[in-house]
């Protein structure tokens, strides 16, 4: 009997991606028992999942060595035949190396992959390679040997509730747009936010999406804006509820960040707006109705990172702001 567990305690994007691993295994071993490990806050993501038997929760923030020690002997005492470790860092690799599974992989780059049975090379494409390699390619790498070389796309299971309360805002045409970011520099501008809402059509109404936290980001985007129908959705719909939300929408618009891949993961339509980052790190949409807006120049200070700054190191943040409202609306039809 296959019984596995999927480690993943990065961000809320990066457990939307790893969603794929789920989907490839249970395709592949239809009877394996699939557990998966995220941090505190991104449990939402998977609740209710039709292929998970468990959902471990790990809090990162409180207590983090004690609750750590304790999840780690925990998963041991599951005797999990296969551990796969998504994430690059120590604590996941712990966990991995106190599992006592039998198959234990994960990335080179993990402090604890000396103890890994199956360790992978975790590879980031050049910034403007034409063939990249995506995160959901990399993830695959880890679980080669017991499906193929092809991942899964990831994949978000809203519940019928999800759906049955997203439903009043699904009255006429719409749009979403999530506007924030953890990192400043992956953000567009919110002025810019309203440029494009501005000139989008009027049959459409326009849905502000985001956590509690986005609130203030997303009231001065409907308070600039000349649009007419414009809601702040920040902080009312869990993770579920807005995938549900965006599936449906004509187009949804994100930045490089984690409701990019819920789009990815919905088979729903978006515009990615990528700032100070590149595609090529191998974080772009996953489908076909999935589309980039990048600056069109070739700046030489981009990309300034893989994560991004709290702000433009060279004080002009062009990567921004020469993107223009032609680009973003060429997609839309």
């Amino acid at each position: 009997m296959f019984k596995i567990l999927i480690i993943q305690t990065a961000f809320t994007g990066d457990v939307v991606l790893a969603t794929a691993l789920i989907e490839k295994l249970h395709t592949t071993i239809p009877d394996a028992k699939i557990d998966f490990l995220l941090r505190k806050g991104n449990e939402g993501l998977l609740a209710g999942h039709p292929l998970l038997n468990k959902v471990w929760v790990w809090d990162k923030k409180k207590n983090k060595n004690l609750n750590l020690i304790k999840m780690a002997l925990n998963v041991r005492k599951e005797r999990y035949t296969h551990v796969i470790n998504a994430h690059r860092f120590a604590t996941s690799g712990l966990i991995t190396f106190l599992s006592g599974a039998p198959y234990r992989a994960g990335f080179d780059k993990n402090p604890f992959s000396f103890c890994f049975t199956h360790k992978v090379k975790h590879v980031l494409s050049e910034p403007y390679s034409p063939n990249p390699i995506h995160e959901t390619g990399r993830n695959q790498q880890l679980i080669e040997s017991l499906t193929d070389k092809t991942a899964a796309y990831p994949k978000l299971y809203p519940l019928e509730a999800d759906y049955t309360l997203v439903n009043q805002y699904q009255a006429k045409p719409y749009i979403c747009i999530a506007p924030s970011s953890v990192w400043f520099t992956k953000q567009f501008p919110a002025s810019k936010w309203v440029e494009l809402i501005n000139d989008l059509p009027p049959m459409y109404a326009i849905y502000i999406l985001g956590a509690p936290g986005d609130k203030s980001l997303g009231d001065e985007i409907v308070s600039s804006n000349t649009h007419g129908d414009v809601t702040n959705l920040c902080g009312q719909l869990n993770f579920l509820q807005s995938a549900a939300l965006m599936q449906k929408a004509d187009m949804n618009y994100a930045n490089d960040s984690a409701p990019l891949h819920f789009a990815s993961a919905m088979d729903a339509p978006v515009t990615a707006v990528f700032c100070s980052t590149v595609p090529a790190f191998g974080f772009g949409p996953l489908r076909p109705n999935g589309h980039i807006v990048e600056v069109s120049e070739k700046l030489s200070c981009r990309p300034c990172g893989l994560h991004g700054h709290k702000q433009c190191p060279k004080g002009h943040f062009k990567c921004a702001y020469d993107i223009t409202n032609e680009q973003l609306l060429h997609y839309l039809k």
